[in-house]
C-alpha cells in the first residue's frame, strides 16, 4: 500500500526542494500518495489563514508530513512560526526533534535529540506597560518532568542503538531550576541504562566542542532553545545548512510525524534553481525510515553522500541523486 503523506511545500525554495525529494522517493521505488496543503507566509498574505484546526484533524489520518520551508519577509515575525510550526508540534505531540550530523569526509557522526514542545517555546510570558518607557517583557521556560523524561528516554534508547554514549547539554550553573530538573531526571533515567556511558556539557562549552572536536559526540539531548541553536551550528560544521535534515517525531505514533530540512525559505534565491535539495531529500530519508522503508532510505543516504551528486542547481542535484538511487 502507498504511504499517505501530507506535503507542505510552503514558501520560497520550499516547493523546489520538496519536488526533488518526491522525485528521489519515486526513483527509490517507494509508493507515496501525496496530499498537498497550501500553507505558509504566502497563504497568510492572501487570506489570513495560518493553520486551521480542521487541517490538523485531517493530518491525524495521514502517515507522515513532509515540509519544505515556510516564511516570507512580509509576514511579521512569530505569525507563521507560532501559528504553523509550533502549533503543529504541540497539537500533534511531536516532542522529539531529531537532527543527525554526518560528514563522510570526517569523523563527524552524531545526533541531537531536542525536546520539541516545552522550554522557552511554550509561549509563557507577556508584556507589562507595553509601548511605554517602563515596558516589561517576560518569556519563561516551561519544563515538566514528563516532557523532560520522555525526551531523555528517547535519547538513551537511541544511544543504546548507536555507540552507547549520551551527553546532556544545558546550563545548570545558571538555570538552577530548569537545569536542575533536567540534570536530576537525566541521572535517574541513566540508572535504567547501565550500558550507556554519559557526560554533561554546559551549552557554551558544547558550542566550542562542536567547532573544534565534534567527533567526541554520539548522541546529545538538550532542551528546546539550546537544541535549536546548537543544531544550526551542527549543520555548519558538518558540511553546511544545505545538508542538514530533521525529523519532528511522535514516537508513540498517536499522530503523524513531520520531516523538514533545517534551512529556511531563502526568498532571495527562490525561483532561481540554486537551492541545494539535499537537506530535504535526507529529511525524506528519515521519513522513509520512520515508515519502515529502511532499504530505500539507506540507498538515498548513500547517494546523497556521494560527492558526485552535489552539483550546481536544484534540479541537477536532484537528478543526480535519483540516478544513483535507481542505479
Amino acid at each position: 500500500m502507498a504511504h499517505r503523506v501530507g506535503v507542505i511545500g510552503g514558501d520560497g525554495i520550499g516547493p523546489e526542494v520538496i519536488a526533488e525529494g518526491l522525485k528521489v522517493f519515486a526513483a527509490a521505488g517507494v509508493a507515496i500518495e501525496t496530499v498537498d496543503y497550501d500553507l505558509g507566509g504566502s497563504r497568510y498574505l492572501r487570506d489570513g489563514v495560518v493553520l486551521p484546526d480542521e487541517v490538523i484533524e485531517e493530518w491525524r489520518g495521514l502517515d507522515a508530513l513532509f515540509l519544505g520551508a515556510v516564511g516570507t519577509p512580509e509576514v511579521p515575525p512569530g505569525v507563521i512560526e507560532r501559528g504553523l510550526l509550533l502549533k503543529m508540534r504541540f497539537d500533534l505531540d511531536l516532542y522529539v526533534n531529531l537532527r543527525p550530523f554526518l560528514f563522510p569526509a570526517s569523523d563527524i557522526d552524531f545526533m541531537v535529540v531536542r525536546e520539541n514542545t516545552e522550554g522557552a517555546y511554550a509561549g509563557e510570558g507577556g508584556f507589562l506597560r507595553k509601548g511605554t518607557p517602563n515596558e516589561v517583557a517576560t518569556q519563561g521556560s516551561v519544563n515538566t518532568r514528563m516532557g523532560v523524561e520522555r525526551a531523555i528516554r528517547y535519547a538513551f534508547d537511541l544511544a543504546r542503538e548507536r555507540r552507547g554514549h549520551l551527553t546532556l547539554v544545558h546550563k545548570t550553573n545558571v538555570l538552577t531550576f530548569s537545569g536542575d530538573l533536567w540534570e536530576r531526571t537525566f541521572k535517574e533515567v541513566a540508572a535504567d541504562y547501565a550500558d550507556v556511558e554519559t557526560a554533561y556539557n554546559h551549552v557554551d562549552a558544547a558550542c566550542i566542542y562542536f567547532v573544534d572536536s565534534p567527533e567526541r559526540y554520539d548522541v546529545i539531548v538538550t532542551d528546546n532553545l539550546f537544541g535549536d541553536i546548537l543544531t544550526d551550528l551542527g549543520g555548519a560544521v558538518s558540511g553546511g545548512i544545505g545538508l542538514a535534515s530533521s525529523a519532528n517525531l511522535n514516537p508513540e505514533r498517536t499522530g503523524p510525524s513531520m520531516f523538514e530540512p533545517v534551512h529556511g525559505s531563502a526568498p532571495d534565491i527562490a525561483g532561481k534553481g540554486l537551492a541545494n535539495p539535499t537537506a530535504a531529500i535526507l529529511s525524506g530519508a528519515m521519513m522513509l525510515d520512520f515508515l519502515g522503508e529502511d532499504a530505500a532510505a539507506g540507498r538515498i543516504r548513500a547517494a546523497c553522500a556521494d560527492p558526485d551528486t552535489q552539483l550546481d542547481g536544484t534540479v541537477a542535484t536532484g537528478d543526480a541523486i535519483a540516478e544513483r538511487v535507481q542505479g
